[in-house]
């Protein structure tokens, strides 16, 4: 039997995180639910310039992460650059193939590399559980499909993806299936949240690893807190406190996305491996 490799790539540049310690969390937990031996290895890409080896790793997840996504003549950022596009390669060119989920700051460099859209500063931080809507790519995305729409996620970035270069999309092949929330009253760009950028790899703007206790230790940091009562008011702040742990909002984008990512990349490493037999 396939020993199943992850490789967890941490962008958070040496900062505590609450969402990467939650990655880890559903790691373990889709470790534990394998009768495979499943094995799973951390890479600090920012701040220690470690890039796994795609040879070695069946699956990767790439997670958030704070600051401005375009380069700044980094070290890391040619290094996750080559990963990205040796990934595509490699998918392009193989049997075996190579599994990918990019949260937010990694969703953000990606969709920049790939020259995908208009990767901007937000006029104000955003921080909240916000309502993704699904597109009609979305309505037929698998990963969604036993979440409502909308369906509910914890937002929180600096950055946004506007004005998505559909020719481009077209070309490699990627669809958006998520964007944020419809505000006719306001004149601003309706943000890209989520992106299937092949059947390997997927990608959200939003944190779908996020839980209502790591949401509460968030919401501890008076920045986050204040972004939230900007973006929807005293009331709807308190109220989202009150409901935080509702199982039909954040609970349950937690337990289909990155869970429904696992299972699919495993299902088809073990189909892969089989077939090689």
């Amino acid at each position: 039997m396939k020993d199943i490799r992850m490789a967890l790539l941490d962008m958070n540049n040496n900062r505590v995180n609450q969402g990467f310690k939650n990655i880890t969390e559903i790691s373990e937990a889709f470790k534990e639910s394998c009768s495979e031996n499943v094995t799973i290895d951390t890479f600090d890409v920012r701040f220690k310039n470690e890039i796994p080896d795609i040879h070695d790793f069946d699956i990767f997840i790439s997670s958030g992460g704070p600051g401005d996504p375009h380069k700044e003549g980094l070290e890391w950022e040619d290094k996750f650059s080559d990963f990205l596009d040796q990934i595509f390669k490699h998918n392009a060119s193989h049997t075996s193939k190579k599994y990918l989920f990019l949260i937010c700051h990694s969703f953000q460099v990606a969709s920049i590399h790939w020259k995908l859209g208009n990767i901007c500063k937000r006029k104000s931080y955003s921080f909240g559980v916000m309502p993704i809507h699904k597109t009609e790519d979305g309505e037929r995305e698998f990963l969604f499909q036993n979440l409502p729409e909308p369906f509910y996620a914890v937002d929180s970035r600096a950055y946004q993806f506007i004005k998505p270069d559909f020719a481009r999309l077209e070309e490699l092949g990627m669809k958006i299936v998520g964007i944020e929330k419809f505000r006719p009253h306001i004149n601003l760009e309706r943000a890209v949240m989520a992106i299937r950028f092949s059947e390997e790899i997927f990608g959200t703007q939003f944190h779908p690893e996020a839980n209502p206790a790591g949401m509460i230790e968030n919401l501890k940091d008076e920045k986050n807190r204040q972004a939230m009562i900007d973006s929807f008011g005293m009331e709807k702040y308190l109220e989202t406190i009150d409901r935080i742990d509702d199982p039909d909002k954040i609970l349950l984008t937690q337990a289909q996305i990155i869970p429904g990512f696992l299972q699919f990349a495993k299902e088809n490493i073990m189909k892969q491996s089989e077939a090689m037999v």
